[in-house]
């Protein structure tokens, strides 16, 4: 049965305001939105469209984005709330405008409350698809009076932070030789920020499941394709995952070799152990929620009165520089992990 029902013993793991099971069989719509808290302002979230191997992986999937969406935006000092949505299929088959827009009346029935954005198996044009049946959406093509696609714009704060990084590990901010190992290269963000990085000087290595992606990239830009499994044995100065998440685990951080862990991926710790653990290798590990709220910070301007304007959403970007650098700093005064740095600020705004 998919419902919450049949999953609450899952769900009762996990701190949330509401949750909701969407079924409707005539367009082959299995999905699940979570509004994880509203206390800051409406739950802006992307749309999931994945192959889950089963529902409870959706259920777990769709409750921890939410939190990570409520931490991002607080972190980036943005009034809204985190929530997220999952649709369990195949992008590349399931999708459709049919499934879109019965997506989309449920999003509307629940008046406001949670904002669809993009997410990995959906883009722009599907958000629009969405926006037919409802106008609780964010990051609409820019002819529409929106932002258009975010990834760049994640792909942009990722290398800001970075660099900040790179500061405090080398003492330069220069990416020029330094050894990159990009995990999902040609993806959405990933392709964005390897263009940024190979414009530098990097040096990059990248794994990537779509063999076609890959492929045209290689043709833009210079780097070594590894198999899905190697990415993690690349001796480099920053592992960057840019895909799924809970890869950093207790079976991949022993094979890492790097000084930095900074990618664009949401839930990165597969366990928040797995923070303690880079932060005791000594490893930075530059907290995900922070590094990639580039995309939430841009579509969140479209909300700006004045209407959207790209270079006030870049400049607030480039704040993620600045957001970095001094969590590594409180990291290394107070000698905790990185991600509790973040979590404290995130928690400070939340609870106040």
């Amino acid at each position: 049965m998919f419902s919450k029902e049949a999953f609450k013993d899952i769900i009762k793991k996990y701190e949330y305001e509401e949750i909701a099971f969407l079924e409707d069989k005539d367009v082959g719509l299995r999905a699940i939105i979570c509004i994880h808290s509203t206390i800051l302002g409406p739950a802006l979230g992307g749309v999931r469209i994945f192959p889950y191997q089963s529902e409870k992986d959706a259920v777990v999937d769709v409750l921890r984005l939410g939190r990570a969406m409520t931490y991002k935006a607080s972190a980036a000092g943005l009034d809204l709330g985190g929530g997220k949505s999952v649709i369990i299929g195949d992008p590349s088959k399931d999708k459709n405008e049919a499934l879109l827009r019965a997506f989309g009346k449920f999003v509307d029935s629940l008046n406001g409350r949670y904002i669809a954005a993009e997410d990995v198996g959906t883009g722009t044009k599907d958000i629009e698809v969405i926006l037919q049946e409802t106008k609780h959406v964010a990051g609409i093509s820019e002819k529409l009076g929106g932002s258009g696609d975010p990834s760049p714009v994640t792909a942009r704060g990722v290398f800001s932070g970075m660099k900040a990084c790179l500061r405090e590990v080398f003492g330069s901010d220069s990416f020029s030789g330094k050894k990159i190992a990009i995990q999902g290269i040609a993806g959405k963000v990933g392709s964005h920020l390897a263009e940024l990085l190979s414009q530098e000087g990097a040096v990059l290595f990248g794994s990537e499941m779509n063999q076609e992606a890959a492929e045209n990239l290689k043709r833009k830009i210079d780097f070594k394709l590894v198999p899905l499994d190697e990415i993690y044995d690349i001796e480099a100065d920053v592992f960057s995952p840019c895909a799924m998440g809970g890869i950093l685990n207790n079976n991949t951080i022993p094979k890492l070799k790097v000084k930095i862990v900074a990618g664009s991926a949401n839930n990165q710790l597969l366990e928040l152990e797995h923070g303690n653990i880079l932060h005791q290798a000594g490893i930075i590990y530059a907290p995900d929620y922070i590094i990639n709220a580039g995309g939430l910070i841009n579509v969140a301007h479209e909300r700006n009165p004045q209407g959207y304007l790209k270079k006030r959403a870049l400049a607030d970007t480039e704040k993620i520089y600045e957001r970095i650098k001094s969590i590594i700093n409180v990291s290394k005064k107070d000698n905790i992990p990185t991600y509790l740095v973040a979590d404290k600020i995130a928690e400070k705004r939340i609870n106040n």
